[in-house]
């Protein structure tokens, strides 16, 4: 049952009862009293009356009794006095109403000898009439009085008041409902419709759904706690997907690291397996390219060997670098320097290619907390794999301090590195770049420098064109992710 009508039936409803029940006592009582008062007038001027005229009958003195009738018209509203015998005939009499009892009326008031009245109707007006037996001096019951009161004052109007008083009841209970449910409607019905509708939406899913703070105190107070609890779980959500990201990145940094680690015992074991055939095959290639019997040929053969010797020992260090906890030796490190140095590095390979590379740091020059020879090898490393792709003109690096966080993008305007493989390019062995000319090992350090530093590092279509790479280095002594 909805509420407004379960208020209607437990509260107005009872109302209503009770004042009806009420308005029809009060208004009996007060017809009651209209009455009563009424009779005991007319009872009172016939007791008054009786004993004169009792006198008047005994004597039987025509203007004793005309006297005595005369002045009971003296009194309100007495409109009529009469005289009868025993017999019920009348000996004199004055005003209206004559004829409102008969003869066996009287000579029953006679018998009973007590005083007797009642309510009669007679050409269209209401009497109340009394009758009281006549006595002598002797105690001898003479005759009759009848005295005849008019009901023309508000004892005649207790009826219609009653109907008057329905009507109005009935008309102002239907006014007071009708206000009843206007308002329940227009400041509780609707204020509720509106608070369910925002539940409603953000039960389907809309989240962002608030209330609007209006109406009475109480509604205002209800979509404010409303709007602080949608508030706090939409908190509490975004916590919770922060956590499931941060998780979910713990979750890939420890399936990288477990890898990694993978790598390093493997590659420990390759690197004590062929250490020593290593270094026997590069001692022999170095003793044959001594010896004067072997062409210009041979002699390059044999270099190119040697060369890819050490080429297998590098990738082995790199592999065990890679698998391998570092403790990282920090000091505070201008970036500016830092990005000097790099590009020191790497001029003698962009100059030959005509790649120009274009800087914007931030001023006053930001200092992080950090290993100056690892991060000049990182950039080193993304300078270096830009100006080798295909086509690059172009080497943008650009930096930002956030708060307590150091923004650094890398981009070029080259053929870029396809959405599909942004998820790969930091596995070890993975790369672009035809067989023989990159060991896919390069980013992957990248990777690992950054995270003993306690950043992070990820790739992006960028805006020139090519690739791009944004790292994130804390400022100031972080615990190494």
């Amino acid at each position: 049952m909805r509420l407004r009508n379960l208020i209607i039936l437990t509260v107005i409803v009872p109302l209503f009862v009770v004042l009806v029940v009420f308005s029809l006592v009060a208004i009996k009582s007060m017809e009651d009293n209209v009455r009563s008062k009424l009779q005991n007038e007319v009872d009172m001027i016939t007791h008054a009356l009786s004993t004169t005229l009792g006198y008047a009958v005994a004597r039987e003195s025509d203007a004793s009794l005309e006297e005595a009738l005369e002045a009971a018209f003296s009194f309100h509203r007495i409109y009529g006095a009469y005289v009868f015998d025993t017999n019920g005939r009348e000996v004199y009499g004055l005003g209206l109403g004559r004829e409102l009892f008969s003869r066996e009326d009287i000579q029953q008031v006679i018998k009973d000898d007590e005083l007797r009245g009642a309510y009669r109707q007679f050409e269209g007006w209401t009497y109340y009439s009394a009758l009281k037996p006549l006595r002598t001096p002797d105690g001898e019951i003479s005759g009759v009085l009848q005295v005849n009161r008019l009901n023309t004052g508000i004892e005649n109007y207790t009826g219609f008041l009653s109907i008057v008083a329905g009507l109005v009841f009935v008309f102002g209970a239907a006014g007071i409902v009708l206000s009843i449910w206007w308002g329940f409607r227009q400041y509780i019905e609707r204020p509720l419709n509106r608070l369910l509708m925002v539940m409603q939406r953000v039960e389907e899913g809309d989240r962002g759904q608030r209330a609007n703070i209006e109406g009475p105190a109480e509604y205002r107070r209800l979509a404010s706690g409303l709007n602080g609890m949608l508030d706090a779980m939409a908190e509490k959500d975004h916590d919770i997907e922060d956590r499931q990201q941060r998780e979910i990145e713990l979750e890939k940094r420890l399936r990288k690291s477990k890898k990694l680690a993978e790598l390093g015992v493997l590659a420990a074991g390759v690197a004590h397996e062929i250490g020593a055939p290593l270094t026997v095959i590069n001692g022999q290639a170095q003793r044959l390219a001594r010896r004067d019997v072997i062409g210009d040929d041979e002699r390059a053969r044999l270099s190119r060997i040697r060369g890819e010797v050490e080429r297998i020992v590098e990738i082995v260090r790199q592999l065990m670098e890679l698998g391998r906890q570092h403790n990282v030796e920090k000091d505070q490190q201008p970036l500016d320097e830092l990005m000097h140095n790099a590009s020191a590095l790497v001029e003698d390979e962009l100059e030959p290619r005509g790649v120009y590379l274009e800087t914007h740091l931030p001023r006053p020059t930001p200092t992080l907390l950090a290993n100056g020879q690892q991060i000049i090898q990182v950039l080193t490393n993304l300078l270096r794999n830009a100006a080798q792709a295909e086509g690059v003109g172009h080497i943008r690096v650009r930096a930002e301090q956030q708060e307590h966080e150091l923004h650094l993008w890398v981009e070029d305007d080259g053929p870029g590195i396809p959405t599909s493989h942004h998820q790969q390019v930091f596995d070890p062995f993975f790369t672009t770049k035809p067989v023989g000319q990159g060991s896919g090992l390069g980013l992957s350090m990248v990777h690992r420098i950054i995270n003993d530093h306690g950043g992070t590092i990820g790739v992006f279509n960028s805006p020139l064109g090519g690739a791009g790479f944004e790292i994130t280095l804390p400022l100031y002594d972080t615990t190494p992710a």
